[in-house]
């Protein structure tokens, strides 16, 4: 979590204890609880934009496939008559 163990986390929980008065604890949680809250909302926000990316890139893959398919078969059809011209001149 944060690059710090936990261990190390219920040290600083545990220096905050003793370091904040009593009365201000609910002031404390308060805040924390704020500050959760907003990365949270933070968070969400970040994976609706991501899947939102994702569903945009999923719509557009399969366009991306449709006009190369289309193209190779327009090329093929143009080298096939190409080839098949290319054999009458020959014959002649």
């Amino acid at each position: 979590m944060f690059g710090i163990s936990w261990a190390e986390f219920v040290v600083i929980l545990l220096v905050a204890i003793l370091v904040v008065p009593a009365r201000y604890w609910p002031d404390v949680a308060r805040a924390i609880a704020r500050l959760v809250k907003f990365i949270r909302g933070i968070i969400w926000k970040i994976t609706d934009a991501s899947e939102k990316i994702k569903n945009q890139i999923e719509l557009e893959q399969p366009i991306d496939e449709i006009v190369n398919t289309t193209t190779r078969d327009m090329l093929d059809t143009i080298s096939v008559k190409r080839k098949s011209r290319k054999k009458r001149v020959g014959a002649k």
